[in-house]
């Protein structure tokens, strides 16, 4: 319980990327995916610059492509809804590939595809350089509420907990013969899951009264101090910066590629 709790989304290193302060790295994301979400969904050459932006800080933190791209499944379902997009929005049609679809839509698929792929490729660069544990410090360094951090950093030491948990009364089930095949397995599936709550809400009581025993008053004490120098800022805003010239120059020179 008192290991560093490492997560299969972080990659240990040591480069620029990953000695920059949690807090900053927070600020250049939420910069980032600002100027991605504010860029008109035609200037597509623009999304393009923000595609080689991330390549560089994927370059200089060390993490591959196939990393990344791995873990980009969480984009799944967004994937799925922009590509059903221009098949049920209304307006003009126009063909692609023998098909007859929605121009809205079609642009609508892409403004998702585009700026939601951007999102993820960015929180998965994130998550890579940045252990769990220093980006909850980034949060509090950020002021977040302090109970908002809590819960967070309670759901990232139990979680895997829980995970253990259910695992082991599926060996149990599987163990005595049970095998989930079809819904006649329902309801013991549902049984699980009460059983599931009920120790889980038992342990976190247990957990809770251990805490008050060793002085636990609604604060937690801050393990890490993470400071950033005025250096690593202006490191950090190098990314966003950028992305805000991209976003700038969309503004100026309209949606065609600049020449």
């Amino acid at each position: 319980m008192s290991a560093g709790h490492g997560h299969r989304l972080y990659r240990p290193g040591d480069s620029p990327i990953h000695r920059l302060p949690p807090h900053c790295k927070l600020v250049a994301l939420v910069g980032f995916v600002l100027a991605g979400v504010s860029t008109p969904r035609e200037a597509y050459w623009a999304f393009g610059a923000y595609t080689v932006l991330l390549g560089v800080v994927a370059a200089i933190a060390r993490v591959p492509a196939g990393f990344v791209l791995r873990r980009m499944l969480v984009e799944t379902p967004f994937v799925g809804f922009a590509l059903l997009l221009p098949f049920v929005a209304d307006g003009p049609t126009v063909d692609v590939l023998g098909l007859t679809v929605s121009h809205d839509g079609l642009l609508g698929a892409w403004n998702i595809l585009a700026k939601g792929t951007l999102g993820v490729i960015a929180g998965v660069l994130l998550a890579a350089t940045t252990e769990m544990r220093a980006l909850l410090i980034g949060l509090q360094k950020l002021r977040m509420p302090p109970l908002l951090v809590q819960i967070m950093s309670f759901m990232l030491r139990y979680g895997s907990v829980i995970t253990a948990e259910m695992a082991r009364m599926r060996i149990a089930r599987e163990s005595r013969g049970f095998v989930a095949r079809d819904l006649r397995q329902a309801p013991a599936v549902a049984k699980s899951a009460g059983a599931l709550f009920i120790r889980s809400y038992e342990r976190g009581e247990r957990v809770h009264l251990a805490m008050l025993s060793r002085g636990y008053t609604g604060t937690m004490p801050v393990i890490l101090d993470a400071r950033a120098t005025g250096t690593q800022w202006l490191a950090a805003a190098t990314l966003p910066a950028a992305a805000l010239v991209v976003w700038a120059a969309t503004l100026t020179l309209g949606t065609e590629f600049p020449t």
